[in-house]
């Protein structure tokens, strides 16, 4: 059976950006995991990591986390996934106090990248994946940035599909990042066609996320099921 594994930085990603084509693959028999890197509860946050929350209706004293992970396991649910939680904190938690820092540069003493690597070298290790999926960046949130760092680290031998992040690439005005473009159009481009019914089923589960990244269900259900990936095909194994 084909394994795919798509590596999330946040718990909606994947389905927001690549949803229609995770679902596609499951319906042809593949096998489907969805690991999100930054999915760690953090108790009785302050400053902007509480802000993060509570501007999205969630009350101080609440696990915003745990309440993301169900989200995220009902959506790949829907989707035929298996869904995977790494323990890392969200940028919030590691010192961006703004949202301009969000989308700025990677503090320096930000080693998420090298926490993520032995993780996501044993997951693949174990899961021995036929097609990796992994965001383009698109944006620049530090988040996704850090996880593509940390893919790199791994240099995995699988072919990866990079797809464009959304909201992110919707919105080229707010969000111009493109902090590893010159790498991405070196790559093939790929557009696929999936299950557009079944991604949105699966990102309406997102509720905590969708009036703060999209105004509510309509904006969401604007991305359909055309997908745009930058595709890398497999590496050699090294002698």
């Amino acid at each position: 059976m084909p394994v795919a594994l798509a590596l999330s930085p946040h718990l909606d990603d994947a389905a927001f950006s690549a949803g229609a084509t995770l679902a596609a693959l499951a319906n042809k028999g593949w096998d489907v995991t969805v690991a999100t890197l930054f999915t760690a509860s953090v108790p009785n946050p302050t400053g902007f990591a509480l802000a993060c929350q509570l501007d999205k209706g969630i009350p101080p004293g609440t696990d915003y986390m745990a309440i993301r992970r169900a989200e995220d396991a009902e959506a790949c649910a829907i989707l035929g996934a298996r869904p995977a939680f790494l323990p890392l904190r969200e940028a919030p938690h590691r010192g961006y106090c703004g949202a301009a820092a969000l989308f700025g540069p990677v503090r320096p003493d930000d080693a998420a990248h090298v926490q993520a690597a032995p993780l996501l070298r044993d997951l693949i290790a174990r899961l021995t994946p036929t097609l990796i999926l992994a965001p383009q960046a698109i944006g620049g949130h530090v988040d996704h940035v850090q996880l593509l760092r940390a893919l790199s680290l791994v240099a995995p031998t699988a072919p990866v599909w990079f797809w464009e992040d959304q909201p992110y690439a919707s919105r080229p005005g707010t969000h111009p990042a493109r902090p590893f473009e010159d790498g991405m159009a070196r790559l093939d481009r790929r557009e696929t066609t999936g299950d557009a019914a079944t991604k949105l089923a699966a990102c309406l589960c997102y509720a905590s996320q969708l009036r703060f990244q999209f105004g509510g269900a309509d904006g969401v259900a604007s991305l359909g099921g055309a997908e745009v990936f930058r595709t890398r095909p497999a590496l050699a194994q090294a002698a």
